[in-house]
């Protein structure tokens, strides 16, 4: 059986913080990581990842480039095993005010850039952020006069 999400790194750029949210999992231990879910019918994956961000952090976001996709086996319901893929994407927060009304989290919270990989649960996840922190210093975000962006640091 083969799955597909999507989801990503949200930045607040003006405060160098990342968005993450906590999952408890069957041992009962609160787990970080970035927020992603399933790709519903007709929707791409930058669509998914924004509307995921959005219901399970309550930030709106803005893909500014893809990250990369990671994929990985898990065992569902016991014994049935998945083929999982997620496409990861950064975005940029819109909005800053935190929300977990979605009932598959637990927490969220802002985490400095910096403090991630300490943070984040899965090694994966630390790559791909790992990855943003080497674009955005090879190519920061640059802002034009109404807070458009491009990865290219010129206003589009």
């Amino acid at each position: 059986m083969d799955e597909t999400s999507a989801g990503g790194m949200v930045l607040d750029a003006d405060r160098d913080r990342v968005a993450l949210i906590g999952r408890l999992d069957r041992r009962g231990r609160l787990l970080w990581s970035l927020p992603k879910g399933h790709i519903e019918a007709g929707e791409t994956p930058e669509q998914t990842a924004v509307r995921e961000i959005a219901e399970e952090t309550g930030i709106d976001g803005e893909v500014v480039r893809p990250l990369g996709t990671i994929d990985y086996w898990f065992i569902a319901d016991g014994r049935k095993r998945v083929h999982k893929t997620v496409h990861h994407f950064l975005l940029l927060a819109r909005s800053y005010e935190l929300s977990d009304e979605d009932v598959e989290v637990s927490e969220v919270a802002w985490v400095d850039l910096a403090d991630l990989d300490a943070r984040l649960a899965y090694a994966d996840e630390r790559r791909l952020v790992r990855k943003a922190r080497q674009l955005l210093s090879e190519q920061p975000l640059v802002f034009g006069p109404d807070r458009d962006l491009s990865p290219h640091g010129e206003s589009p």
